[in-house]
């Protein structure tokens, strides 16, 4: 059965209801400008400034540089499909309809990645601006578009700008959004005139949201003040292998050709690393730059820290690296990191939380396995949930496929961008993961007054100046510094400047003197060519011209899986990935003031792990490991997913084809809505074995007895089990970790950081978390499943003891916690949803509400009333396939989502299928705003056309575009 879902206004889902939604939406703004300038002049101001933005869907429009007609057929739901006869004409209509629906979206990701929001906003948007500013990703786009992208790249970007500007022309900032009209209550901004470097940019964006492991590397640093490095070993714990498989278990890495054999696919024909073909193994010696003392037993060799207590020590660790102890002389540098975790915090995320909790499944099925005979191919990224959408469907067809026009494909786009991301064309279907690869890192820099320490000499810094333009308000300007490994982000806050000066490693560093900065080596800050492989998988014809094109993609490093008609399936790990020293695995920050730590190169396209046609019949990425490390010379990363949902997927695809059964598109559907909850499966058991005297708790308690362990919206058991699951986490890990890290609202009496005196409860103090409640740890996600699971043989762990608190009992093991756990649980629901267990659904709990990403967050009330929408009821979780994600130290919200889901049949692509999350439409009172979110919300999918009939006969409004 499809999950309860719910709007706001508790109205059934139809057509009447949403028009009776936008309505009374209509009537309050009305109201309110009445209120504000008058009667006559508000309501006319509001109704006139709404249909103003609304896009022109029929009939014809004359566009000044087309070569001739271009047609734009939109289904029920809005979704265009273009019909033109050059590439160029094909590019500047998709300009020219992504601006009608969503030029308020696009503009305002252009002002973010550029660091000019501020022009828009204000002053509240200076530090943002500050810190976009220091990485600079607009300059990097500007040098990819001058030096880097092709001759047909720059023809098609520049074809997208006429188109968007052509919408443009003549056209006042309100009667293109909303939005405006409210900004022109205090602002008199104007929209500029697009460029090509507006659209290459946001690849930066997508890029910084999917940049790896860099929250780690600071999370990791900052639980020195509070744990030791067993203990942080203990919540980092090795992947595990064995049980949840990684994506390539078929091939191997040819040492004397230094290339991985896959299958029959052969080698790529694009872009290549550079630098040696040596770096960081998967086993052997490793020195890190880290810690002192024992950071645990592991794999990978021997790790000798730099940091911490500012002593030397040596220990074994799976990542080479030790972990510092806590100790005054830590302090400088866990200050700089908080003080970069709390610029990062505060930076709008582009298409996920800030990089957290961001994941995808994808997979692909033979044809062996199939009713039809020819593979299926699914994908449902997970990001961020944003108002709208941060997909935009589209149709791009060129009515003759030729050299002249290459270009029959269908899928999901970036607003502001050209081309297709994720879809299919005529021949094959591809879809994307994030792969995880550690493409970032952080390295301490020795600073003086006039340059930074680079082996034993003052080096200058590469300075700029940086002019913020503020709305209202006088502008600012900044100096950006860089040393050899990028940016100095650490100027971007004064807490940096002075807790730098405190900052001290071993003796063998050098002198602190004016204190350690902290520099960004981030292969997105190197120009490159993802703006060319996102039109050249668009027009790929076979798996040889796909990994030619995928090799492009240099950021950042995804998986992208592969599906043909002729029944070859296949994945490839594209990307720019480094070449890290023998002694540095990118775990930590680095010492900068050594060459030694420099990135030596990238690993080589051919190099990098891929299947093609793999006997199993089926491929399945969701962030797990990519390959097995005893299996590859080169450490990808240390902190991929724990594979939950890969093996879930893996599980459900074997349980249908063993016995030989045969997958459907349906099949397909339902396993993305999955709901199975694999913590609970470890759990329950125990759980239900724990002798409770409460009757209270006892009654909730019993709700565990028969549950399948699914997470649906109606489910009272998943609701209570989630619960119990929240606070083991609190009780066993958040309360004992630093505040850096806890959610903003969680108080705790604690013993001050680096006390080594006798515990005194006169001695405590209160401690705040400092972290935003959707990016707090302990979150929930399956490294902390991972976490439980090693500790669940070891009762007496000291992780199981927490204190008393009022009239809730002490522990001292891991069942006593437990059954601390469910009484807390218990108290915590009833105070969110009643007494009544009878009353209780995970629904109540884990609702989606979706904002629009400025004024809806930002703006006045009534505004926020206007643009938002929300909640809904979902089922699905954290780490289930149907990642419904919540964050377990902040709360039940959902705070991101499966952003769209799509299966393509190779067999009839018109049978294929897809969903957004919002609909087509940025313009909050379009029948189009979020008319696919109720359908999304319950799992179903849309029909997908391709063919001219298909679409054809599901065309509602066509508007043809004239020269």
């Amino acid at each position: 059965m499809p999950p309860n879902t719910t709007a706001s206004t508790g109205r059934k889902p139809g057509k009447s209801g949403r028009k009776k939604g936008r309505k009374a939406r209509l009537i309050v703004l009305v109201l309110v400008l009445a209120i504000i300038g008058g009667v006559a002049y508000g309501a006319y101001w509001s109704v006139s400034t709404v249909r103003a933005s609304f896009p022109q869907t029929k009939g014809s429009v004359t566009l000044q540089g087309l070569s001739g007609p271009v047609d734009v057929k939109r289904d029920g739901y809005g979704i265009p499909q273009i019909y033109a006869d050059s590439a160029e004409d094909l590019f500047m209509a998709q300009g020219y309809v992504q601006a009608q629906d969503r030029f308020y979206e696009m503009d305002v990701r252009r002002h973010m990645t550029s660091g000019r929001l501020s022009e828009m906003f204000g002053s509240g948007q200076v530090k943002n601006d500050e810190f976009l500013r220091t990485l600079g990703w607009d300059r990097v786009a500007k040098e990819e578009y001058d030096k880097k992208l092709s001759a047909s790249t720059k023809k098609y970007l520049q074809a997208y700008s006429q188109g968007v500007n052509a919408y443009l022309k003549g056209r006042a900032a309100k009667d293109i959004s909303l939005e405006y009209a409210a900004l022109g209550l205090t602002n008199d901004y104007t929209p500029a005139q697009w460029t090509p470097v507006d659209s290459v940019s946001w690849l930066k964006a997508m890029a910084w949201d999917l940049r790896g492991n860099m929250q780690d590397e600071i999370d990791r640093a900052l639980m020195t003040s509070r744990l030791g490095p067993k203990q942080i070993k203990d919540l980092y714990p090795d992947y595990p292998y064995s049980r949840n498989k990684p994506i390539v278990t078929q091939g191997q890495y040819e040492e004397l050709t230094q290339t991985f054999q896959g299958g029959d696919g052969g080698t790529t024909t694009g872009s290549s690393g550079s630098g040696t073909s040596t770096g960081t193994s998967g086993s052997g010696t490793s020195t890190g730059t880290s810690g002192t003392g024992t950071s645990g037993t592991g794999t990978t060799g021997t790790g000798t820290g730099t940091t911490g207590t500012g002593t030397t020590g040596t220990g074994t660790g799976t990542t080479g690296t030790g972990t510092g102890t806590a100790g005054s002389s830590g302090s400088g540098v866990q200050g700089q990191l908080m003080g970069l975790r709390d610029v990062m915090q505060d930076l709008p995320a582009a298409v996920g939380v800030n990089g957290d909790g961001i994941g995808s499944n994808s997979w692909v099925v033979g044809g062996k396995y199939t009713i039809t005979g020819k593979p299926l191919l699914a994908n449902d990224p997970h990001l961020g949930a944003a108002l709208p959408s941060v997909w935009y469907q589209m149709g791009l067809h060129c009515r003759a496929v030729s050299g002249k026009c290459p270009y029959d494909v269908t899928g999901y786009t970036f607003a502001g961008m050209p081309g297709v991301v994720i879809g299919h064309n005529q021949n094959i279907a591809w879809g994307l993961t994030n792969s995880g690869a550690d493409v970032t890192d952080l390295y301490l820099e020795k600073l003086s007054g006039d340059g930074y320490l680079r082996d034993n000499k003052t080096v200058p810094f590469k300075t700029r100046q940086e002019t913020i333009k503020v709305a209202g308000g006088p502008s600012k300007t900044i100096v950006v510094r860089e040393t050899e490994n990028g940016p100095l982000l650490s100027d971007r806050d004064d807490e940096l400047v002075q807790v730098g000066k405190r900052a001290t490693v071993n003796t063998a560093a050098p002198d602190r003197g004016d204190g350690y900065g902290i520099a960004l080596k981030w292969t997105a800050l190197e120009a490159g060519t993802t703006m060319d492989a996102v039109f050249a998988i668009d027009r790929a014809k076979d798996w040889s011209s796909f990994r030619s094109a995928a090799a492009l993609f240099d950021v950042p490093s995804q998986n992208l899986i592969y599906a043909d008609k002729q029944n070859n399936i296949g994945y490839t790990l594209p990307g720019r990935i480094p070449l890290r020293a023998k002694n540095d695995d990118g775990s930590v920050p680095a010492p900068g003031w050594d060459s030694k730590y420099d990135w030596k190169g990238y690993i080589d396209q051919d190099e990098l792990p891929y299947e093609y046609n793999p006997e199993r019949g089926y491929i399945v990425t969701a962030n797990q490991a990519v390959v097995d490390p005893d299996k590859y010379p080169y450490t990808l990363t240390t902190d991929w997913g724990y594979g939950t949902r890969s093996q879930r997927i893996t599980d459900l695809i074997q349980a249908k084809i063993d016995g030989g059964g045969k997958i459907s598109t349906e099949d397909m559907r339902q396993m993305q809505m999955d709901n199975s909850s694999e913590i609970a499966k470890l759990l329950v058991p125990k759980l239900l074995k724990i002798d409770i005297g409460d009757k209270d708790v006892r009654q909730a308690q019993k709700l565990l007895e028969g549950w399948d362990y699914t997470q649906d919206a109606d489910s009272a058991a998943a609701a209570y089990f989630n619960a119990v699951w929240r606070n083991i986490l609190k009780l066993a890990f958040g309360n004992k970790l630093p505040k850096e890290l806890r959610a903003e609202d969680q108080c705790l009496w604690v013993e001050p950081a680096g006390n080594t005196g006798p515990v005194d409860e006169t001695t405590k103090v209160r401690e705040c978390g400092e972290r935003d409640a959707d990016q707090a740890q302990p979150d929930g996600g399956d490294r902390w499943f991972e976490v439980v699971r090693k500790l669940m043989d070891d009762e007496n762990s000291d992780w199981w003891k927490t204190p008393a608190s009022g009239t809730r009992p002490k522990a001292d093991n891991r069942d006593e916690l437990f059954g601390r756990a469910m009484i807390d649980a218990r108290w915590e629901l009833t105070a969110k949803l009643g007494k009544d267990i009878d009353s209780w659904s995970w629904g109540r709990l884990h609702r989606l509400f979706l904002k629009n990403q400025t004024l809806g967050t930002e703006g006045p009330g009534f505004l926020r009333y206007v643009l938002n929408r929300g909640p809904w009821k979902l089922s699905g979780g954290e780490a289930a396939v149907n990642a419904s994600g919540w964050n377990a130290a902040g709360g039940y919200n959902v705070v991101w989502v499966p952003s769209m889901r799509m299966v393509v049949n190779l067999a009839d692509l018109d049978k294929s299928k897809w969903i957004n999350l919002t609909g087509a439409s940025g313009h909050a009172f379009s029948a189009h705003y979020t008319d696919q979110t109720g359908k999304w919300a319950k799992g179903e999918l849309l029909p997908w056309a391709f063919s001219a009939d298909a679409v054809g006969k599901s065309t509602s409004d066509t508007l043809v575009l004239k020269p």
